[in-house]
């Protein structure tokens, strides 16, 4: 008789194994369920892939933008290439897996693909930073020049050589007016004597970052001229979209004087430099700053004009309407004349890729296909972001693809369709119903840019919807178009009408922005909004925009938490800046204390934005609940229950050093611009010259208590010179 051993591994057939006796068997049971689910889903989404693509792609250079380092990296393109070739090995030749497999395959390929384009693009194009602060005079050939009368000043991108090592570098000054030639034109040589900075890094947490932007500029330093310019070599080789970009914009601002004449000049050429730092945000605050911005509208005006245009006179020839396709060289006219206003204007990136979409919708015409679809927007973006990724991170690029992207979703939805779908009815009727579509159209719109605009400008305009639905038809159909007339007329040299008229409808377009920002709750200020908040927005955004049927509405859970989110975020009760001379505090009265006062409007902007707040700020100097002297301010603030004791140095006097070691013994925080001994030992941080180099500006929460630094969101990029 045999007897029964017990096995050496356990299979689950005792009473107390029921883990290890299901584990297994559940796990691939689950994995294939779930493989099942998402089989299905992709089967009946009934959804464009080009548009996924797009996005994944996009997701694979936000990717290498937020991870820390080369290591990380690595990681995430591995990752998209193991997905994919697990994908391919466990399910290859599987009729029921055969989209999963396709989807896995290209998400991942593609996401590795966004990694590794934007590194490489920062391998070729990255220009490292100068050392330090340098002062001296300098041979420069200008690169560009960039006119900027309403900020005084002249910028001018020069090629010089570093004085140390002698190798070339572009760099950007400011030139005042009046130290300012006519004949510093491109392809000049020049004599300057200048300061040079490196580029700045974000001031605070979440502030623009000057530094990757001019890294992917190859800028090597900023600053500016100190006395008149030397002319050393007069231009001889002037580029000559450039040329006429300049003449171009001096013309308009001849013809109509005033602001107006500033925004006309933007609309022809793209020269915002006349634009005053008042209607600018007057724009900004009543939702229309989009306007001034050479993209999207301007473009599809003016390529939808050309091609109507040409679509109507080539009509009037009969020969050529029985030999050839009309609609192909009506395209052909309005291709080049977008292509040619895109360069006229400056190439930059949003006129690109607008150019760009509008090549692929007259494609589309001429080919007898759907005009504007989100698989047209996808190809756009995905050129754009090819070229240019790093454009993915500005606001620019989020702003005007998010809009088309809402546009098309909102027009391509159902019930839109039916609601838009011909029928018999009056005129009235007709054109009441596209009105309310347009004012849905501008809310659908101003609700898909919050977000961005707030990560941004931590602001957003609260009528910009309303704003919107009659600025947009006065400049598409009324001020452009006559813009566009009143040059053609100055050939003859009869375009003073048309001009004078085409002046009333700008003035006309800044008294409603004037009005819209003026008006009580335009405004919405918030602090800065965590990364992660945001992305939660645009996955929620694109879940909703991409998918059809019921599946879309999946993605107002993301939608939902993110708001929730952004409603929580609290406001910092310290900020300082990486320099340690900058200290905000917020909290203890309306608007926000400062250490000192700041003649420079970026400080005190960037203070304020991420602040939250409003108003002129306050020095605690002058407010009664701190106690300041010639060398110190301290305050006690009362936060989560208990009071902080915040200990601020205001001079570069010596200190007796057993005097500052006992002041900073009894504060929590303590913050200086200058190196400060190991002998000070404050009881939570001490921010001083020393350790802000390290970390960068610092943003405080004391109810947590909890710390962010710039240097956290930079990592290892080659813009960043900290850590």
């Amino acid at each position: 008789m045999a007897t029964r051993l017990t096995p050496l591994v356990p299979m689950g057939e005792e009473t107390g194994d029921a883990a290890m006796r299901q584990s297994p068997w559940l796990t691939r049971v689950n994995l294939s369920s779930m493989a099942d689910v998402a089989e299905g889903f992709l089967e009946h989404a009934g959804f464009d892939r080009g548009p996924w693509l797009a996005a994944i792609l996009a997701g694979g250079i936000a990717a290498w933008l937020v991870l820390p380092g080369p290591a990380s990296w690595l990681a995430a393109m591995a990752g998209g290439i193991i997905l994919s070739l697990g994908a391919w090995a466990a399910w290859r030749g599987r009729e029921d897996r055969g989209r999963l497999v396709m989807a896995c395959v290209a998400a991942g390929l593609t996401f590795a693909a966004g990694v590794g384009t934007i590194w490489a693009r920062s391998a070729l194009v990255g220009a490292p930073a100068i050392e330090r602060a340098m002062f001296g005079r300098f041979d420069a050939r200008i690169l560009q020049r960039i006119e900027q009368p309403a900020e005084g000043r002249t910028r001018l991108v020069l090629a010089i050589r570093d004085p140390e090592t002698t190798e070339p570098m572009k760099v950007r000054v400011n030139l005042p007016l009046a130290l300012d030639d006519p004949s510093f034109l491109p392809g000049a040589v020049i004599r300057l004597q200048a300061r040079l900075m490196p580029p700045a890094p974000p001031m605070l947490p979440g502030g623009y970052n000057f530094a990757r932007a001019a890294w992917f500029d190859g800028l090597a330093a900023t600053g500016s001229v100190t006395a008149p310019p030397v002319l050393l070599e007069a231009s001889r080789n002037e580029p000559l979209l450039a040329a006429a970009k300049r003449r171009l914009a001096a013309h308009v601002r001849a013809q109509i004087a005033g602001p107006a004449g500033s925004i006309a000049a933007a609309f022809a050429s793209g020269d915002r430099g006349a634009i005053s730092q008042a209607d600018e945000e007057a724009m900004r605050d009543s939702g229309l700053t989009h306007l001034l911005s050479i993209s999207g509208l301007h473009v599809t005006a003016l390529i939808g004009g050309a091609y109507l245009l040409a679509l109507r006179l080539l009509a009037l020839w009969p020969w050529l309407v029985l030999r050839v396709r009309l609609p192909l060289l009506a395209a052909g006219v309005g291709a080049g004349a977008g292509i040619f206003y895109t360069l006229l204007t400056g190439a930059e990136v949003p006129t690109v890729r607008s150019c760009i979409a509008a090549l692929l919708v007259l494609g589309a015409l001429a080919m007898g296909r759907e005009a504007l679809s989100l698989r047209i927007v996808a190809a756009a973006a995905a050129m754009v972001l090819l070229l240019w990724p790093e454009s993915l991170v500005g606001p620019s690029f989020q702003m005007s693809f998010a809009a088309v992207i809402a546009i098309v979703a909102f027009h391509g939805a159902a019930p839109v369709r039916r609601f838009l779908a011909p029928r018999e009815e009056n005129l009235l009727r007709k054109y009441a119903r596209r009105a309310w579509v347009l004012l849905l159209t501008g809310i659908v719109i101003e609700i898909a840019l919050m977000p961005i605009v707030m990560f941004h400008f931590h602001r957003a305009g609260t009528y910009g919807a309303l704003a919107n639905v009659v600025a947009i038809p006065l400049v598409t159909f009324v001020s452009m178009p006559l813009i566009a007339l009143a040059l053609f007329l100055d050939l003859a040299g009869l375009g003073a009408p048309v001009w004078w008229l085409a002046g009333k409808t700008l003035d006309l377009l800044l008294a409603i922005a004037r009005f819209t920002a003026d008006q009580p709750g335009a405004v919405k200020l918030m602090p800065q909004m965590e990364r992660a908040t945001f992305a939660l927005f645009v996955i929620g955004g694109l879940w909703l925009a991409l998918w059809k049927g019921k599946a879309r509405l999946a993605g107002l859970l993301p939608v939902g938490i993110a708001s929730a989110l952004m409603a929580l975020t609290p406001v910092p009760d310290i900020l300082i800046s990486g320099d340690g001379r900058h200290v905000g505090i917020t909290g203890e009265n309306d608007g926000l204390l400062v250490l000192r006062p700041s003649r420079s409007s970026y400080v005190t902007e960037n203070f304020m934005e991420l602040a939250g707040v409003k108003g002129t700020p306050v020095p605690l100097s002058e407010w009664p609940g701190a106690e300041c002297n010639g060398d110190f301010c301290v305050v006690t603030l009362k936060r989560a229950g208990r009071d902080w004791h915040i200990l601020m140095s205001r001079s570069r006097n010596q200190v007796a050093e057993r005097a500052l070691a006992a002041a900073c013994e009894r504060a929590d925080i303590v913050v200086s611009d200058r190196w400060l001994p190991a002998s000070c030992r404050p009881r939570w941080i001490k921010a001083d010259r020393r350790s802000l180099s390290e970390t960068g500006g610092l943003a405080i929460n004391l109810s947590g208590p909890a710390l962010r630094s710039v240097a956290q969101e930079q990592g290892e990029h080659g813009w960043w010179r900290g850590g």
